[in-house]
């Protein structure tokens, strides 16, 4: 059957018009103006229509720190749905060594049958052996044709620089592209045992081992090693001025150099580790919250294309696994919960107050994304042709964040009693309505796999923006 978005202000990332939205079972059919078409009618009026969201950084499921992150599939995406985003790209890690196919299958197995959203994955490699750069070609077929590296978490899931640079290398002969966490792992693990040897061992001191400087350094290493090679890379969750600047400077010199900021650097800042036991353990994650004085610069740098996207690294662990630190940081888990709250909190403070145009919002949380990561024009935009993925977006549906509007299975809300005058109203998946004022329609299972096309500078994105 027929659906029809009527009355709303259709925003792309280019576009903002009055029109309505045609869609024809799980696709949009047209843009325009449809008053005589018979069809079931979706009323927009006074509403925004924006291209669903999607999170490329979220870790359902994830084991970590002798826990498993708190939200599954089927959690996890509601939360997702309910602040607008109709697609995820997850981080499946490697869990064995000899290849990354078996780790592929248990991710695979996670989400199938459980998410309300579409669904791909990054592969991180964490045991870089010569099976593994085999298997960078069977991932790239399978429609997984993105990889991860960490130059921190020491002795766990850290590569060496030798073996990201094969990365890189294979990366690239496969049409891939690798994503870095960028921190270094070796000072990191250096100041961490100086400061439980002094009796620091509060929250606060996980930032306060993890400076600026960590972060700016391995992203800078990060970037030069691909430059060496001539390969993309991906800086992920930038948290700062410095570590940014790293990557404006790359492009400058014209390197495919990209990167992604996440809500909590914009939205919470260092001085929330502070905060009594147990709250200050919920605002533990990697890279740690800044002074707030980056924000300012970070907003920028979305703004000028410096980073390209937003994201939320959603790694939610409830306080009793945050708890497992309790009598030294460094054993608290890493993560947040925020995959329901992007929308809602840049729309309020960048598009209400003038600071980023609804299109520019679009882009930075949805259409850069879809091509930086294969899967534009089916996702990430309105348009004939493209997957129903929409967001009716209602600037006067005051929302407040607490436990009782979250889907999320922490049990906490890090932004619990901040208002927004404006929210997510429904939220279609594929011309299905997912989300509906406060409510979940879809059954676990509705949400399919996206397999994700090859990385191409030329259509995903220059290096000058």
């Amino acid at each position: 059957m027929l659906k029809v978005i009527r009355g709303g202000t259709v925003v792309t990332a280019t576009d903002t018009t009055k029109a309505d939205v045609l869609i024809d079972g799980e696709t949009i059919a047209a843009v325009g103006a449809f008053d005589n078409v018979d069809a079931e009618v979706i009323d927009a009026s006074g509403c925004f229509v924006l291209p669903g969201l999607i999170d490329n950084h979220t870790h359902m499921s994830m084991p970590f720190g002798g826990t498993t992150s708190a939200d599954n599939y089927d959690t996890g995406t509601q939360a997702a749905a309910a602040g607008g985003v109709t697609a995820i790209v997850d981080f499946g890690l490697q869990m064995e060594p000899n290849g990354l196919q078996s780790s592929l299958d248990q991710w695979m197995g996670r989400a199938e049958g459980a998410a309300h959203v579409d669904y791909g994955f990054h592969m991180a490699i964490t045991t870089a052996d010569t099976q593994t750069f085999k298997d960078m070609q069977a991932m790239v077929d399978q429609g997984v044709s993105s990889f991860k590296v960490f130059l921190a978490y020491k002795g766990a899931l850290m590569v060496t620089d030798d073996l990201f640079m094969q990365a890189l290398e294979r990366s690239n002969e496969v049409g891939g592209i690798v994503q870095v966490h960028a921190e270094n792992g070796w000072v990191i693990d250096h100041l961490v045992t100086q400061a439980l040897g002094k009796g620091q061992t509060t929250p606060i001191y996980h930032a306060l081992t993890r400076p600026e400087s960590v972060e700016a350094e391995a992203t800078g290493r990060a970037i030069r090693i691909a430059e060496m090679v001539d390969a993309p890379v991906y800086i992920v969750h930038v948290s700062c001025e410095a570590a940014a600047q790293e990557i404006i400077n790359a492009r400058a010199r014209g390197v495919h150099a990209y990167g992604e900021t996440c809500i909590q650097y914009l939205f919470l800042d260092i001085e929330d580790l502070n905060r009594p036991a147990p709250e200050g353990a919920r605002y533990v994650c990697s890279p740690p919250l800044r002074d707030a004085s980056n924000q300012d610069f970070m907003w920028d740098a979305l703004n000028f294309g410096h980073l390209q996207s937003i994201s939320t690294d959603h790694c939610p662990f409830n306080d009793e696994q945050k708890g497992l630190g309790k009598d030294d940081f460094s054993k608290i888990p890493n993560g947040l919960s925020a995959v329901q709250h992007r929308l809602a909190l840049m729309w309020e403070h960048g598009v209400k107050t003038g600071r980023m145009s609804p299109s520019k919002l679009v882009d930075v949380t949805s259409t850069a994304i879809a091509k930086q990561f294969g899967m534009h024009p089916k996702k990430g935009t309105i348009a004939a042709g493209a997957d129903a993925d929409l967001v009716i977006f209602d600037p006067n549906r005051e929302h407040v964040f607490s436990t009782a509007t979250a889907f999320s299975n922490v049990g906490y809300d890090l932004f619990d009693g901040r208002k927004t005058s404006g929210s997510a109203r429904q939220t279609l998946s594929r011309g299905t309505v997912v989300f509906d004022n406060g409510k979940i329609l879809t059954k676990p299972g509705h949400g399919r796999f996206i397999k994700r096309g090859s990385f191409n500078p030329a259509t995903h994105g220059d290096a000058t923006a």
